[in-house]
């Protein structure tokens, strides 16, 4: 699976974005997310298996860490949008500026 089929799902994205503060248990997520066990143990099996959070053991706890890597591919294909962007913004600024001086 791709890893934008899997973060088209918006409850993966919250993960992902839940652990950005660091390692998190399935419990911990949990409360974080307002989900069901097995829902976020659910979504975390395929941010595994997409490579997107490894696994850490801790005694008998497992701990979900962020793999930001795949995510690169994401920000290789964000890169023209936000050239685009930039333009538009500063084209806005600069009318702006414009509006105020006259």
């Amino acid at each position: 699976m791709s890893t934008f089929t899997v973060l088209a799902e918006p409850n993966r994205r919250r993960l992902l974005g839940a652990l950005l503060d660091g390692p998190r248990s399935v419990n911990e997520l949990v409360q974080a997310i307002g989900m069901s066990q097995p829902v976020v143990s659910k979504h975390l099996k395929v941010l595994r298996d997409a490579s997107l959070v490894t696994v850490i053991p801790a005694g008998q706890r497992r701990l979900y860490h962020l793999n930001a890597q795949p995510l690169s591919e994401l920000d290789e294909w964000l890169t023209p949008f936000r050239a685009m962007w930039a333009d538009r913004l500063d084209a806005l600024t600069e009318h702006l500026h414009d509006t105020h001086d006259s």
